[in-house]
């Protein structure tokens, strides 16, 4: 299992450092202020948990593996796809009522996040 979390969180790093320099370059002047905020936001959360999947692969591939590790990866996971990928979708395609769904992606994050502590605490 901590291999699938390094992988993954390599992946969604890589992803994102692309993401962000796709933003900076490609969408300067094609989209409102606003939109690119919300675009970044997206970018700057995709880094940080993409680094959380790493930490949570880390951790298992350290302190062992667990059920509460593998939840909070792919709640982790779940919450890149949700939060992040409903800002990048709105930034393209303007679709507003998006935002309504990335408190779900904001939601997972926070839940994965407490599954570690639990992991470690219990460790």
């Amino acid at each position: 299992m901590w291999k699938i979390f390094v992988i993954l969180g390599a992946i969604n790093a890589a992803l994102a450092v692309g993401l962000g320099a796709f933003g900076a370059h490609g969408l300067e002047g094609r989209v409102t202020d606003r939109l690119m905020e919300v675009y970044q936001t997206g970018v700057q959360y995709h880094v940080m948990h993409a680094l959380g999947l790493l930490a949570i692969g880390l951790v298992a591939a350290y302190a062992g593996e667990s059920a509460l590790l593998a939840w909070a990866g792919w709640v982790m996971f779940a919450g890149i796809v949700i939060f992040s990928g409903s800002l990048y979708t709105m930034t393209f395609t303007g679709m507003s009522w998006l935002g309504a769904i990335t408190p779900i992606g904001g939601m997972a994050f926070i839940i994965s996040w407490i599954l570690l502590v639990v992991h470690v605490i219990r460790a």
